[in-house]
């Protein structure tokens, strides 16, 4: 039986004549990275939160402060050790490669690890994150990244490694996977009773809106993207209104949600985020013909801004709170 294929690229397509030479070499750092820093299990305790971050980032050009930011939170110019997944995208491999170079520019080592379900249970792919600070999910379509690696070691080896301290980002497609319920990207009936249109997600209604599972990184919450650009309102409160213990989060181009390890949000890069919370809503009841709800309560947060999912509340740029 032949090896199954994958692709491990650590500089650009015209330097891939020693890509295993380069490989063991990043896993080994990432082996010994692990052993100083693993603690020992009879004395150390894990909390339940998460001692990771996350950077959401909603799709469009990444400016220069977020690709910076990722590197930052991952340990910083010469000790962050980032593994990028593109599968989402056909063009992984290229997208992947393009990514790990951007992020070797600012002094992090990066892998850009293109692989099938069946290699993401595989020993030598798992560990791969052994000792990874950072972990980069990139764009295309979100159900082809979740059909690659959801359920599997690979998955459970992201979810230790954000436990234990490594931040997690992602843009578009690779920020859709963060939550549970995972927006697809489909509906089940465009334009509703009057579909005189083909612009997609003309309704809010009941059992429109196609989810999936996705990584359940980021709890309490389901996350879109692309928000503002390309106007997503609808299918965004589609869903809240049909999880109302969940908050939606729509992030927009150029824009990131950073989760903290204490749990509070902030909003960096160049537009907003938009929150919608019906936690507290009065939602008509799931046999009714039509969806609708009072007391929504809707959170525009520009860049600079933070908020507490706990209380709800959010702080404007200027320390303006209600």
């Amino acid at each position: 039986m032949s090896s199954p294929r994958f692709g491990f690229y650590f500089g650009s397509p015209s330097r891939r004549s020693a890509p295993a030479l380069r490989l063991i070499f990043f896993a080994a750092t990432l082996a010994a990275a692990a052993a100083c820093s693993a603690p020992d299990s009879a004395t150390a305790a894990k909390s339940d939160a998460p001692k990771g971050s996350l950077l959401i980032v909603g799709g469009g050009p990444q400016p220069d402060s977020l690709v910076r930011a990722f590197v930052d939170l991952a340990g910083g110019a010469g000790k962050a050790r980032i593994v990028i997944f593109a599968m989402a995208s056909e063009d992984g491999l290229a997208g992947g490669n393009e990514k790990a170079d951007d992020l070797r520019k600012l002094g992090a080592e990066a892998i850009n690890v293109y692989i099938t379900r069946e290699q993401a249970d595989q020993d030598s792919i798992v560990h791969l994150l052994d000792g990874a600070t950072g972990i980069w999910f990139g764009g295309g379509d979100q159900v082809r990244l979740t059909r690659a690696i959801g359920g599997t070691r690979v998955e459970q080896a992201i979810h230790d490694r954000y436990s234990d301290g490594a931040v997690v980002g992602g843009t578009s497609a690779g920020a859709a996977v963060m939550s549970t319920p995972m927006i697809t990207g489909d509906e089940r009936h465009p334009g509703g009773a009057r579909p005189d249109s083909t612009d997609p997600f003309k309704i809010i209604a009941r059992d429109d809106i196609i989810t999936d599972s996705g990584f359940g990184l980021i709890q309490g919450a389901i996350v879109d993207q692309h928000f503002l650009r390309r106007k997503r309102h609808n299918r965004l409160i589609s869903t809240v209104l049909e999880h109302p213990t969940l908050l939606g989060i729509g992030i927009d181009e150029s824009t990131a949600l950073l989760v903290q390890p204490d749990g509070k949000w902030r909003v960096l890069g160049a537009s907003a985020v938009i929150v919608y919370d019906a936690r507290h809503a009065a939602i008509t009841p799931a046999g009714a013909p039509v969806l609708g709800a009072t007391g929504i309560t809707m959170h525009v947060l520009p860049a600079g801004s933070t908020f507490d999912p706990g209380s709800g509340e959010g702080v404007l740029p200027g320390g303006e709170q209600p």
